[in-house]
């Protein structure tokens, strides 16, 4: 069969592995950690089909560095059942700079037992074992999970949909549920480090048990570790946190809570000043300022889809499954206040675009771990636009808020680190949209040629749910 590595067709065996067809074809070599087939995520244990496009994928990339990563949650997952059997077993992703895994455990998992892990971790990627992946029908799966008396792991395979396909990893002697993929072998994250323990509740609902979330980092060599370690150090030296509180900008109160911060009059003088230009800059650029509540009932996140889709991440004030009372929530988002401002009254396609803009406080539930001075808080205040247009006015209109990005971010020197993301159509998933397919592929058509006339194809990247290309390369004319 016929299989296209990196653009070029090669011919392969029916049936072979990635690995297999590329060793073949003489296009790979040890630093090829994983793949993407056809766009998905792939271990390179993986099947590719006749015609399937193949991109092999090293630690240089966001793919590699997922895979890489996600197998050495499953590493500090062993080491942690090896010296504490008791010990349940939760969730363990990688993380944009490494890995961490929750856990239930009686033991309190001090700076002297992460060290412990630590090196019973090592031990596991010096037995170098190979890392398989099988299925297994519902049934047996639960089975098998209450058997190893992992109850939160019977729990996710519970709330796993009817068709979903229920897969596991095994190392040794150590088996996790898990959709994967991983590395071949344990052997191959030659270089790791665990960082912190900190509380985390399971599904980040405060109704449910505290866990203790270990976090951890791995790279391909103790090099590259170190590296970023002294990098790491180097930042915290010059980490808003830390400076941010010695110039008295802002400061915490465990009273209050962790992610409410507190503005001192400095840091206060600073968000106005910065809020009244921004506004004046939005104006200059016609945009209607609005201004709206900072809660709604739960019917009006009901019909937005936020109810459905994000009430995990929501401060909810009232019983959420009771609907003999008025039940009410902080807002995460100003999208559903929106729109009420535009149904305001009848309107005109000549009345369009129309564009809102609001500098809108939002509250977001988010785990006590992932939080950090004002980069990731509960309250936190921000810019939003939401522009109504015609379908013809969407090229004109996405350039305006380019332009308007850009400027803001040249001004207040962040422009050469920023980076954007933009929502794409996932077919796979039609019920968290609203609009037609063949909307949202007309507009994305439009808003691509903009990004190939200012960006060039080769300076920005596209995948389902999200595109993102980095600032200093957008020259906007």
């Amino acid at each position: 069969m016929k299989i296209i590595f990196n653009g070029n067709c090669v011919e392969a065996k029916d049936g072979v592995s990635v690995y297999d067809a590329a060793a073949e074809a003489g296009v790979i070599d040890r630093s090829v950690i994983a793949a993407e087939v056809n766009g998905e995520l792939c271990a390179l244990t993986a099947v590719p089909a006749e015609g399937s496009e193949v991109k092999l994928l090293t630690f240089e990339d966001e793919g590699g560095k997922h895979v890489f990563r996600h197998t050495a949650s499953h590493i500090l997952a062993q080491a942690v059942k090896r010296l504490y059997p008791e010990a349940k077993l939760t969730i363990g992703p990688a993380i944009e700079n490494g890995f961490y895994y929750d856990i239930d455990s009686e033991i309190s998992f001090t700076p002297e037992i992460l060290a412990n892990i630590e090196s019973e971790m090592k031990k596991i990627v010096k037995e170098n074992l190979r890392i398989e992946r099988f299925e297994l029908p519902r049934e047996e799966a639960i089975a098998l999970m209450q058997e190893k008396n992992e109850p939160y792991k019977v729990q996710l395979i519970e709330e796993l949909p009817d068709d979903a396909v229920i897969s596991f990893y095994r190392q040794g002697e150590f088996t996790d549920l898990c959709a994967g993929p991983h590395l071949f072998a344990t052997g191959a994250v030659k270089a790791l480090k665990l960082t912190q323990c900190t509380g985390a509740y399971w599904k980040g609902d405060q109704k449910n048990k505290m866990l203790q979330r270990i976090y951890g980092l791995a790279f391909p060599s103790k090099d590259q570790l170190k590296a970023y370690v002294e990098a790491v150090e180097e930042a915290r030296k010059r980490d808003h946190n830390k400076i941010g509180r010695e110039l008295e900008y802002f400061t915490t109160v465990d009273s209050i809570g962790q992610g409410l911060p507190i503005l001192l009059p400095k840091g206060s003088r600073v968000i106005q000043t910065l809020q009244r230009w921004v506004e004046d800059e939005e104006q200059k650029r016609g945009y209607l300022l609005t201004k709206t509540p900072l809660m709604a009932k739960r019917e009006l996140f009901k019909i937005s889809g936020h109810w459905d889709h994000y009430l995990d991440g929501m401060f909810v004030m009232g019983d959420p499954d009771d609907y003999t009372k008025e039940c009410c929530a902080l807002r995460p988002m100003t999208c559903p206040f929106q729109s009420p401002v535009f149904l305001n009254k009848k309107r005109s396609y000549r009345d369009l675009p129309m564009r809102l803009g609001e500098t809108s406080t939002l509250f977001r539930n988010e785990d006590s771990g992932e939080m950090h001075g004002l980069i990731r808080v509960r309250q936190f205040t921000i810019s939003e636009g939401h522009l109504v247009l015609r379908p013809d006015q969407l090229a004109e209109e996405f350039r305006g808020c380019l332009e308007l990005a850009k400027h803001c971010l040249e001004t207040v020197g962040l422009w050469e680190d920023c980076s954007f993301r933009f929502s794409q159509w996932d077919p796979k998933r039609t019920d968290k949209y609203e609009g037609t397919p063949e909307q949202w592929n007309e507009a994305q058509e439009i808003m691509g040629e903009l990004l190939d006339k200012y960006l060039g194809k080769e300076n920005y990247t596209i995948g389902i749910d999200e595109a993102a290309f980095y600032g200093p390369k957008l020259d906007i004319q």
